[in-house]
């Protein structure tokens, strides 16, 4: 993916899930005690995963127990929530556990300790896993700022919960302040974020990144403009009729919408300086408005503005769909190896190209 975004000419980024993916790796590894308990729940799950009677057994015990048979999550070490799911899996299924021990013998066992150390491990992670399943499923360069401002609040914040494991929340933390150390340096975030008018400028941490993230933005609205004038036809594509596909971090319905709240309503308008130019009047007058609900789509929001601000939005719909992560590429890879098998090895090149532009595009077409 590198390779081809450095032939194309186009600036590109690293994955933020993948970046999410190793600081999480960090603070489970940076804990002993909490490593000695996902080892010992690997234990466990694998041994029900091999045998269908352990199993059978399980099941027996779960419906004596007037519960709903559930198996249990296997983790796979490339991807860091299964882990996350594999503890809750167990969580879920402590008493069947225990009864199930009781009876019949496994590999490992966990102590009472481990267990309660699983549980707030858990919720340590939760916010690591709704942000990784927010961006894998459809976010821009945009929200990369404002997800990193609330990863460092929510770690920062201490209570008697954290007992047990306060190395791993540090180690978490630290690993968040190192690898987005220049977040909000790079033009892709702070222009993407700037031109969201879910956030603008109120989750940026720093008043110097901010100067330069608007200055950045000016000198993107000012090409706009030139590019603008030396055609009669729009550069930016219209978003379709229907609402884009794009979910909204911290909605009403995420378990870290209060934080998102919380740093809107700290973060002041800061005074812009009164422009005279075409594009610093629209930058401030945009800047100088109130932020649409994070729940509302920024694509739509532009296509309404896009009369009165005719240059911005053209720049906003530039950055704004730009991706945060290489899921959907990875994705497209998956696609391409299930239209080119070996029942259909006779496809050409070009059939095989228009087939999987079909697959992906078509369902975001016909709706």
């Amino acid at each position: 993916m590198k390779k081809a975004m450095d032939q194309l000419g186009v600036a590109s980024l690293g994955c933020f899930a993948h970046t999410l993916q190793l600081i999480v790796h960090e603070g489970l590894l940076s804990q002993r005690s909490v490593s000695d308990a996902l080892a010992n729940a690997r234990k466990i799950v694998g041994h029900f995963k091999h045998s269908p009677l352990a199993y059978a057994r399980l099941e027996d015990i779960q419906v004596e127990l007037n519960m709903q048979p559930k198996r249990l999550q296997q983790d796979v070490r490339t991807r860091w929530n299964s882990t996350q799911y594999m503890i809750e899996s167990l969580i879920a299924q402590k008493r069947t556990l225990s009864a199930y021990t009781a009876e019949y013998n496994l590999p490992a066992t966990l102590t009472a300790n481990q267990w309660g150390l699983l549980e707030k491990a858990s919720t340590v992670l939760a916010p690591f896993e709704e942000m990784t399943r927010a961006v894998s499923a459809s976010a821009s360069v945009a929200d990369v700022i404002p997800v990193v401002c609330v990863l460092k609040r929510v770690l920062s914040r201490e209570n008697e919960d954290d007992q047990g494991i306060k190395t791993m929340k540090s180690t978490l933390l630290d690993a968040v302040n190192r690898r987005f150390n220049d977040v909000e340096s790079e033009p892709l975030y702070s222009v993407g974020t700037l031109l969201d008018p879910r956030y603008k400028d109120r989750y940026f941490t720093n008043a110097d990144t901010l100067r330069l993230g608007n200055e950045a933005l000016l000198a993107e609205v000012g090409k706009m403009e030139e590019v603008l004038k030396t055609t009669s036809e729009t550069t930016a594509s219209e978003p379709a009729d229907k609402t884009p596909r794009m979910e909204a971090l911290g909605t009403s319905t995420s378990s870290l919408g209060s934080i998102f709240n919380e740093i809107l309503e700290e973060s002041q308008v800061l005074p812009v300086p009164k422009k005279t130019t075409s594009a610093q009047i629209q930058v401030e007058t945009y800047l100088s408005e109130a932020n649409i609900p994070r729940s509302d789509n920024p694509l739509l929001y532009w296509k309404v503005n896009e009369p009165r601000l005719p240059s911005l939005a053209a720049t906003a719909v530039k950055f704004i769909c730009a991706p945060c992560t290489s899921v959907e590429s990875e994705r497209l890879f998956s696609t391409a190896s299930n239209v080119i098998n070996e029942r259909s090895s006779r496809l050409t090149s070009e059939t095989a190209e228009k087939i999987i532009f079909l697959k992906k595009n078509l369902p975001l077409m016909v709706m």
